[in-house]
């Protein structure tokens, strides 16, 4: 088996700033990253959102390319007016073997204030165009609260999607289901819990739901959320990392853990007594992160939590042995 050296923990400040914050202190993040690197180009190509402190929430994502994967030039980008939307969040770029690129992104559906996905598809992340977007996954569609956060993968001729998903809360009140969406954000409320659901695709473009794949602990660090982000093949075993925290009051500071799976349906999580790595500042957020496999070294792209409670991109390199 191929053993990744970065499964060890390690320091994630000695990680190099990738993307700074549009502003400084709490509210102002960039993150929510997906990376892909391109060997027909040489180019790095990195998704990322970027957030601003309330009204404003997840107000633009771009796309932006590199030659090094450290100092990166936007090729593309969109903000929340353009989709109608209170809000952006995470997205999944991904080349297709016909060398078409697509874009999964996740945003607050404005017919119904539930996170919804949608595709863009063309043949450079530069030709993006959003008036031409495909439904992908909806709330209705998978009969919960909320999909969102995907993260796309191609195995044996399948696409697989993992996605973040509100099962919401069969006790609620009718009093509590009208307030489920009143924040334009279900996990921020405490009447749903954040876990992983996985839908499956020979095309891409029409999924079949398969529902739960991660959930929640019982009562430990994670007992709230368990968002599978990414995940690394390591035949026959595929790694996956997932944020987590546990209560509704830290939604946007999680944390990462490590699963397991042999078949991306069954996961076992490995970090039951704590997260696998944490920022040393603030609240301790590190989340969304991206890991990149290169021919001599691993790279890991993460959302950190800065002193001012800020969160930037940052990256780190572990060579392979």
């Amino acid at each position: 088996m191929n053993i990744i050296p970065a499964l060890k923990p390690f320091d994630p400040e000695s990680g190099e700033v990738i993307i700074e914050p549009l502003g400084d202190g709490e509210g102002y993040w960039v993150g929510a990253c997906s990376v892909v690197f391109d060997p027909d180009d040489s180019t790095y190509y990195l998704y990322y959102r970027a957030r601003e402190p309330r009204p404003i929430r997840g107000g633009k994502c771009f796309v932006a390319q590199s030659k090094d994967g450290r100092e990166f030039e936007t090729i593309w980008q969109t903000d929340k007016d353009a989709l109608n939307t209170d809000s952006i969040e995470k997205g999944s770029l991904i080349k297709t073997p016909e060398g078409n690129w697509r874009l999964y992104l996740s945003y607050v559906d404005p017919t119904d204030q539930r996170w919804r996905i949608d595709l863009l598809e063309a043949d450079h992340p530069s030709r993006f165009d959003i008036a031409k977007r495909t439904p992908i996954l909806t709330a209705q569609q998978t009969s919960c609260e909320g999909v969102k956060d995907p993260f796309v993968m191609r195995v044996d001729d399948t696409y697989h999607m993992l996605v973040s998903y509100a099962p919401g809360n069969q006790q609620a009140s009718e009093e509590e289901k009208k307030a489920m969406h009143a924040t334009s954000d279900i996990y921020n409320t405490g009447l749903s819990k954040s876990s992983s659901g996985l839908a499956t695709s020979q095309d891409g473009i029409h999924f079949d739901w398969h529902g739960d794949i991660l959930k929640p602990s019982q009562d430990q660090w994670d007992c709230h959320a368990t968002r599978l982000g990414s995940i690394q093949a390591m035949p026959p075993v595929y790694v996956g990392f997932y944020d987590g925290g546990p209560s509704h009051l830290e939604n946007y500071e999680e944390k990462t853990g490590i699963a397991v799976s042999l078949d991306l349906i069954h996961w076992q999580r490995l970090t039951h007594d704590g997260p696998y790595v944490v920022s040393p500042h603030a609240t301790g957020s590190l989340r969304y992160l991206h890991p990149l496999e290169l021919q001599n070294e691993w790279r890991y792209y993460y959302e950190y939590a800065r002193a001012d409670g800020a969160h930037e991109i940052r990256m780190k390199r572990f060579p392979k042995h």
